[in-house]
């Protein structure tokens, strides 16, 4: 009768765990990023319009909700931009060069 107690106690324990346990986060979506000059271009655009409507260095992050784009077509943009002299880097924030 011990036995069955403890068998009944533990199972009791292990529910409750499951219970407490955090639910969890709903998996990212994943987004294909196109890879071309005229995509990346595009890209570009988004980045330079979002920084000059901002008129100021702003986070990766923040461009690319400015931009309505991921944060990965932000970087895609930044990279042209930067090659092209137009952005620069600054204190880990992205203004206009």
């Amino acid at each position: 009768m011990a036995e069955k107690k403890a068998t009944t106690k533990a199972t009791a324990t292990k529910a409750a765990a499951e219970k407490k346990a955090p639910a969890k986060k709903a998996a990212a979506k994943k987004v294909e990023v196109v890879v071309n000059a005229e995509s990346v271009g595009f890209r570009a655009g988004d980045v330079y319009n979002a920084l000059a409507a901002a008129g100021k260095a702003l986070k990766v992050a923040e461009i690319a909700k400015a931009a309505k784009i991921t944060t990965e077509e932000a970087y895609l943009g930044i990279g042209w931009l930067l090659k092209e002299g137009k952005v620069k880097g600054e204190d880990n924030l992205i203004a206009l060069a």
